[in-house]
């Protein structure tokens, strides 16, 4: 088997990985990491796919490439700023579940 072959199988088998996380994860935090899973595989993919064009004598075009790097710094940053929001919601059901102190004048 050739690499990009390998690599597609590689890609379409993180994918598989991620859908089957986002569907079976009960925890939001694990749901989040299959979804970062997923995201990876499609990129791969979509490289591999770009990168058979170009071995297949077309001209090579850097946009997919282009596109695959964007698409990986806004899931970085979307993962940040979810990861944020989990803690924040984390701290917020702590503080709801924290037995609150009596009144002074009651004992």
């Amino acid at each position: 088997m050739s690499t990009p072959t390998v690599m597609g199988l590689l890609g379409a088998a993180l994918s598989a990985i991620g859908i089957y996380g986002l569907m079976v994860g009960r925890d939001a935090l694990a749901r989040l990491l299959a979804f970062n899973l997923l995201g990876g595989g499609v990129f791969l993919v979509f490289g591999v796919v770009a990168r058979r064009g170009a071995g297949a004598g077309f001209g090579a075009d850097p946009v997919p490439q282009a596109l695959v790097i964007t698409g990986i710094v806004v899931a970085f940053s979307a993962t940040a700023l979810a990861v944020a929001l989990l803690r924040r919601l984390a701290e917020l059901r702590e503080k709801a579940r924290a037995p609150r102190p009596a009144p002074e004048g009651e004992a």
